[in-house]
C-alpha cells in the first residue's frame, strides 16, 4: 500500500513538472507571436508563474536549507578552533605561572648568594622524597661532579633546611632539621638576642606544632619572642649566619634560666623544590 502511494506522488510531480515545461515553452511561443492576442498572452504568463512558484519553492527550500547547515558547520568549526586557542591561553597562563614562581625562587637564591662571602651556593633541584621518610631526607639532582661534599648545608630560597649526608656522583641526599632520628648530627645555632647572641644546638623537630628546638644554652642572656636564629658557623661545614627560623616560645629552668627555644623555621619544609648547597671557598 505504502509503495503504491509513493509511485503515485512521484507519477503526480512528474506530470506537474511535463505540464510546467509545456506551459514555460507555450508561453515563450506566445509571448513571442506578436499577433497572439493579449488575453492569452497574459493566461500563459500566469500559469508559467505558477508553475515556477510550485516548482521553483521547494528547490529555494532546499537551497535555503542547505546554506543554513553550511552556515552552522562553518560556525562549529569556528567554535572548535577557539576553544583550541583558549585551551592553547590557559596551558599557556599556567606555564607563565609556573615560570614565574621558578624564577622569583632562583632571584631569592641569588640574593642569598650574594650575602655569602665564605661560601658559594650550588643550586639543584629535588628529585626525590619519599612518604615514608617526609620529615627526614630528600634527594636533590647534583653531586660529588659539581663539588658537592659530605656535611655541607643545605639551604632552600628562605633558609636552612637541613646537610648532606651522602653524595653520589649526579645525585646526593640531604638529612632534614626536621630529622628526630637520635642519630641526626644537631645544628649549631646562634639567637640573635638583643642583649648578645645566644649559642645552642637544634635539638629535635614536632611535626605537630611545626617547631624547631633548641637546647644546650649555657648563656643566661635574655632571650625573647621574635628575635631570628641563625647557624652559629661553630662547626665549620656550615656557614654563619644562616637563617633558621624566629623565636616563637622559651621556656625556662627553675632557676629562671633559658633551658629550651622554641623556633619556627623560617623555610617551607613541606615544599621543597629548589635547593641551594653551601660549598665553602678556598
Amino acid at each position: 500500500m505504502q509503495r503504491f502511494f509513493f509511485n503515485k506522488r512521484l507519477i503526480i510531480i512528474l506530470v506537474t513538472i511535463i505540464i510546467g515545461f509545456t506551459l514555460i515553452a507555450f508561453s515563450i511561443v506566445v509571448r513571442n507571436n506578436r499577433s497572439t492576442p493579449t488575453v492569452i498572452q497574459q493566461v500563459g504568463n500566469s500559469a508559467v508563474n505558477l508553475v515556477d512558484r510550485v516548482v521553483g519553492t521547494p528547490v529555494n527550500g532546499l537551497k535555503d536549507a542547505g546554506d543554513s547547515v553550511s552556515d552552522l558547520l562553518n560556525t562549529y568549526r569556528e567554535n572548535q578552533t577557539l576553544k583550541k586557542k583558549v585551551d592553547s591561553l590557559a596551558t599557556h597562563e599556567v606555564q607563565n605561572q609556573v615560570l614565574k614562581r621558578e624564577n622569583k625562587k632562583l632571584k631569592r637564591e641569588l640574593n642569598l648568594k650574594n650575602s655569602l662571602t665564605d661560601f658559594k651556593l650550588i643550586t639543584a633541584s629535588v628529585t626525590a622524597r619519599s612518604p615514608s621518610s617526609w620529615q627526614n631526607q630528600i634527594i636533590i639532582s647534583k653531586g660529588s661532579s659539581a663539588g658537592i661534599k659530605k656535611n655541607q648545608a643545605v639551604v632552600s630560597q628562605y633558609g636552612l633546611i637541613g646537610r648532606v649526608t651522602e653524595v653520589n656522583t649526579s645525585t646526593s641526599k640531604v638529612e632534614l632539621i626536621s630529622n628526630n632520628n637520635s642519630s641526626a648530627d644537631q645544628f649549631a645555632t646562634q639567637v640573635l638576642a638583643k642583649s648578645g647572641s645566644v649559642n645552642g644546638l637544634i635539638t629535635s623537630y614536632s611535626k605537630k606544632t611545626n617547631l624547631l628546638t633548641m637546647g644546650q644554652i649555657k648563656s643566661q642572656r635574655k632571650i625573647s619572642k621574635g628575635d631570628k636564629v641563625v647557624t652559629s658557623g661553630l662547626g665549620g661545614n656550615s656557614p654563619e649566619g644562616l637563617l633558621v627560623g624566629k623565636v616563637v616560645k622559651v621556656k625556662k629552668d627553675e632557676y629562671g634560666l633559658s633551658s629550651t627555644v622554641l623556633i619556627k623555621p623560617a623555610a617551607d619544609l613541606s615544599d621543597l623544590q629548589i635547593v641551594s648547597v653551601a660549598k665553602r671557598i678556598d
